[in-house]
């Protein structure tokens, strides 16, 4: 349902001219998908080209597909931005529902990821721009897409980029039925946020993961996520995290592979907050390539004291404020965007700055128990902000203070938790990708709990707080003996990301790959405590650093480290 030039197959032609609404000439059919045929239409009155966009006669007569398909031509028609394709009218004929659209003369993504593949990181940006932006005016218009895929963004030779098909929007505000079962999920299965694929509450930041799957797609060649069935594909981004773009693809820009990933994040809480806010982001990535060997040169530093005089009490919460942001104009692209042979790198002009509901009823059965199990998943977190340094050791552990935990409950209670003692433990510093596979080696000791600051692992200097081209370092954690747990430890510079990994094997692998990942990332953008839960049994954890924080130990030209500090392993007694 699109309303461009489908070169992909020949245009139907009417036999005899037909007016529709006593006004709209058809010309030529150049689309058609589950619902509706597209045609190229002569609005008569206006004496302009328009796409008009007609409901299949098979459909005509199921009241719930008319209504909505006659609510989407009502919500777009509210809409008024360059970035979203306008609708003129809505009428009926011989008991079809039509609307007429702008027409846009150009090709749909889908159409340009299927012929060029991969597409280059400032093109890339360009389009996420431009849809973050629309998406901005509809979420302020009080919708949400719900079918963010390259099916529905179309691209015009001149570089405009515009987002359509709005028939599954659905109104924030709740008050309107919006004609979808509760039970069934609706988008596309390679598309879906995560709350869409669990049945949960939607707000703008579902359009916002969409739309960093189809940048991933736009720089990868392929989606992240893709099973055997609709139904497989959907639950995979429950089950895993995105594969690194930086791993495959090690010359995009870093900043730009750590923003999509960000909004790729599974806890809404975790993304961009609005559609302006992603767009100010990606406008202000640096494309300048990163450096293929991240590992600085310059030599490690003396460690200093991380808390500084008066700064001794409780840390604030690391919390997300969500914010409106005001939609802007996206600037235009030059022309000739696609026939030039360097797609994968254009020149463009910047300033800093298969429907689920149709799937079969095992998809509703699986999605329906995960709602149930999953509500509150997403809500969690697993960092808190560092306890006052003149408490006593993080060892000991008070009954009634709370325990928070990421995606998991913990079936442990804290009273049958004990801590492993720090004797028995045995930390390695961990740097697969780095080229003298050293990362401050003889430090990594002093991350084990002592009930000190002052002594902790260190990290290099970095001259980026991403590492470079370096997807990240860390350290590995030996268990005394195969068991499950509680992994806490405390990151003592910010902002950070670090994820925690797992595995069961005698030796610790040597590739990150072989790891299991552990709950999702955990963000923050002061110091905290981290605390994960380890349902499986292990032999070794991995402490995986992915952003560092600036540091005044380091120098002006490296400022960026990690610190890792007051780890112990919690154990069932």
């Amino acid at each position: 349902m699109t309303s461009f030039d489908d070169s992909r197959g020949s245009p139907s032609q009417l036999d005899d001219v037909q007016i529709l609404a006593g006004r709209y000439r058809l010309d030529r059919r150049i689309g058609q998908g589950g619902m509706a045929e597209v045609w190229v239409a002569v609005d008569e009155q206006l004496d302009r080209r328009v796409a008009v966009k007609w409901l299949k006669p098979n459909l005509a007569t199921d009241e719930v597909v008319a209504e909505r398909f006659r609510r989407e031509a009502i919500a777009v028609a509210r809409l008024n931005h360059p970035n979203i394709v306008s609708v003129h009218d809505v009428f009926e004929h011989d008991g079809r529902q039509a609307v007429v659209m702008q027409l846009v003369e150009g090709r749909s993504l889908r159409q340009v990821l299927d012929s060029q593949k991969r597409l280059g990181p400032e093109l890339t940006i360009h389009i996420g721009a431009s849809v973050a932006a629309g998406l901005d005016a509809a979420h302020a218009a009080g919708f949400v897409h719900r079918d963010v895929k390259p099916g529905n963004i179309l691209v015009t030779e001149d570089g405009r980029v515009l987002l359509t098909d709005f028939g599954i929007a659905k109104g924030l505000d709740g008050v309107e039925d919006d004609l979808t079962s509760d039970n069934v999920m609706m988008g596309t299965a390679k598309y879906l946020s995560p709350e869409q694929v669990r049945g949960h509450k939607l707000d703008g930041r579902a359009d916002l993961y969409s739309l960093a799957l189809v940048l991933y797609e736009c720089l990868a060649g392929r989606v992240p996520f893709l099973g055997q069935s609709d139904a497989d594909t959907a639950l995979a981004r429950l089950q895993r995290d995105p594969t690194d773009l930086a791993h495959l693809r090690p010359t995009l820009p870093i900043s730009l592979v750590n923003l999509i990933h960000r909004t790729l994040a599974r806890n809404p809480a975790h993304r961009p907050a609005t559609g302006g806010e992603l767009r100010q982001e990606l406008m202000n990535v640096d494309t300048t390539p990163p450096q293929i060997d991240g590992t600085p040169i310059e030599p490690p530093t003396p460690r200093t004291q991380p808390v500084r005089p008066g700064e001794s009490g409780r840390l604030p919460r690391v919390t997300t404020t969500i914010t409106q942001a005001v939609p802007e104009t996206t600037p235009v692209a030059p022309t000739q965007l696609f026939d030039d042979p360097s797609l994968a790198t254009p020149r463009v002009v910047r300033r800093p700055w298969i429907p689920i509901a149709l799937a079969t009823a095992v998809v509703v059965f699986l999605i329906a128990a995960l709602v149930v199990t999953n509500r509150d998943a997403e809500t969690s977190s697993n960092v808190s902000p560092l306890p006052d340094v003149t408490a006593a050791p993080a060892i000991e552990r008070n009954s009634d203070d709370p325990i928070v935990l990421d995606d998991v409950e913990d079936s442990l209670s804290p009273e049958t938790q004990v801590p492993v003692s720090s004797t028995s433990l045995e930390v390695v510093a961990w740097d697969p990708f780095g080229d003298n596979g050293s990362e401050n080696d003889a430090q990594a000791p002093l991350a084990i709990a002592d009930g000190s600051r002052d002594t902790a692992w260190s990290t290099e200097c970095y001259n980026d707080q991403y590492l470079g081209a370096k997807p990240g370092v860390g350290l590995i954690v030996t268990l005394p003996e195969l068991s499950n747990g509680r992994l806490e430890f405390e990151t003592l510079n910010a902002p950070f990301q670090i994820e925690v990994y797992r595995t069961d094997a005698v030796e610790p692998p040597l590739s990150l790959e072989s790891w299991v990942q552990v709950g999702s990332m955990s963000y923050g953008v002061e110091p905290g405590a981290v605390a994960v839960s380890v349902t499986e049994a292990s032999t070794h954890l991995a402490i995986w650093l992915k952003e560092l924080g600036p540091d005044d130990a380091c120098s002006s030209a490296n400022p960026y480290r990690g610190r890792i500090g007051e780890l112990q392993w919690l154990t069932n007694s």
